[in-house]
Formats: C-alpha cells, structure tokens, sequence
C-alpha cells in the first residue's frame, strides 16, 4: 500500500427492518430489524480498511456516541476522526429492505449535515495519497463549503479526489449543473446508474457513463447493482465487469462496498477494470446479509 485513503462524509446508525411481505398501511407487518453502524463515508471507508487499505475517516457525530463509533471504527480497522456535535444527534439511517433484498431509506442526517470548514484540518492530508468525499456533503451548505475547501487543497497537492453522488432524490433537489460545478477537479466518480442517468438525461447506462465522463473529465464507474459496473473514461466506454451471483438479503451499502474495495486495489496500483473486478466481488459479499459494512 502506497499512501493513505483520506474519507471524508457521513456517519450513520442504521436501522435495518427485514421484511418479507409487503408493508401493510395502518397496522403491523412483521420485521427482522437490527441496529447497525452506517453511513456512505464510514461504509466506504470500513471497506476500503478491509480490503487492506490504510484509512482515516474524518465525520461528525452526536457527543453521546463519539466512544462507541469510534471503537467500531478503529475494530474495523479504521483510523477515526470524529468531530462531536453537542446539539445534533448522530445521523439515523431507517432502511426498509423488500423480499428481494431493495431498500427504501428514511434518512435523518443529524450531526453529518453540519460537518464544515470548522471541522478540516490540513494535517489530515499528510501521508494521503487519495481523498474519497461522500455525496451527502453536497447536500448541505457547510458540507459544500467543505468540500470546495478539499478539493482547492488537493489541486494543490497533486491529491486526486473521488466522489460517490450518494442519491438520487437529494441530487436531484440540488440540480445536476450546480453537483458538477461542485465536483470539478474529481478524477473519479461512482454515480449508480439512475444518478448517471439523471446528471446526463442519457436513459442507457453506457451512454451516460461515457457522456459523464466526458463532461467531468474523470474516470466514471457506474454501478448497476446486479448488472455490475461499467468504466467510462474521455467519453467512451472502457469497460463493463459482471456482478458475481449471489442471494440478495439486504443491498443496503452494496455501492459502498464497491467503492471502498475499488478505491483500495487503486492505492496498489491495480488498473481500473481489476479494481472493479475487486469492488463487484466485495458488494455481491456485502448484500448476503443485513447491515451496509464488513463482518
């Protein structure tokens, strides 16, 4: 391993309700629920470390769970940098997973939407090779604000930058002209293909990611669930990897598991096309069972 991965974003309980019939209005529809830690930033960042890579995760959370997040992430293999929120509660994550193992998510971002200027510290770039922002920054002012401030530093530094555009819903609420004026200077994106779709108006995966591509000028990896992924790069189509087989019970951080585990095999050098190879092996891994990070 050549250099640290620097993750920057959210952190999240998840609330994980398993359920095989459909909800039912008004009344009760039996569930599997488990408590679990989240978060896109942490979930990459806990894959990425399981995969071998030395990582630090820089996030904000509720005063009252600093210790315990801080315990799971350094079992994890991750070094933390938490910032405690006296007056936001940790974000909580509610994921509804279906018989076939799609979720539907109710989402309070709590302390992760206040992450900011105030919490960064140059310091947190040395001995990084590359920097992994979260979506979910781009969703609110302070986490813009930061964002912008990584990304100006790692121009800079010659750092390269990923970003995962985290969700369709918020993303399309922020409007995709202002999420690329944001993430200009990222040399790699990990749109899945309905966020791809919606940042190029292209229905098909391929041309989306192509088009991305070109407009970004990064390398673009969408992510089509059990369709696997497919490499775009300078507005042409590098490559697609398959998704191996596997039985879906809850895909709740499949995407994240991709990008940590993809963003490791890159820090060892592995060419894109391995690297995803790598990434679609540890999502089909992480959607045979609940909860969004390794066991």
């Amino acid at each position: 391993m050549t250099g640290r991965l620097l993750v920057v974003g959210d952190l999240a309980t998840d609330v994980v309700a398993v359920h095989q019939r459909p909800l039912a209005p008004a009344t009760d529809t039996p569930a599997r629920i488990v408590l679990r830690p989240g978060g896109a930033a942490a979930n990459v960042a806990a894959w990425a470390a399981a995969a071998g890579a030395h990582t630090t995760l820089l996030a904000r959370v509720g005063a009252e769970s600093v210790l315990g997040h801080e315990a799971e992430l350094r079992h994890a293999g991750v070094h933390p940098v938490l910032r405690a929120d006296p007056d936001r509660p940790t974000a909580a994550i509610v994921c509804l997973v279906d018989a076939t193992g799609e979720r539907t998510m109710l989402n309070d971002r709590g302390a992760s939407a206040a992450l900011g200027p105030a919490d960064w510290d140059d310091a947190l770039l040395d001995g990084v090779a590359r920097v992994h922002l979260s979506g979910y920054l781009f969703f609110s002012a302070p986490g813009r604000d930061l964002a912008a401030h990584v990304l100006r530093t790692c121009r800079t530094r010659h750092l390269p930058v990923s970003v995962d555009p985290a969700s369709a819903a918020p993303l399309a609420t922020l409007g995709t002209d202002a999420f690329l004026d944001l993430t200009a200077g990222a040399d790699l994106l990990f749109p899945n293909q309905d966020e791809a779709r919606l940042l190029t108006g292209r229905a098909d995966a391929d041309e989306a990611g192509a088009d991305l591509s070109r407009r970004a000028g990064a390398l673009v990896v969408v992510k089509r669930g059990a369709d696997g992924v497919v490499l775009c790069e300078d507005g042409t189509v590098l490559g697609s990897v398959p998704a191996p087989a596997a039985l879906a019970v809850d895909t709740t951080g499949a995407g994240d598991a991709f990008a940590g585990t993809f963003l490791a095999a890159r820090l060892t050098g592995a060419a894109p096309l391995a690297a995803a190879h790598a990434g679609c092996a540890a999502a089909a891994h992480c959607v045979t069972r609940p909860g969004a990070r390794p066991t």
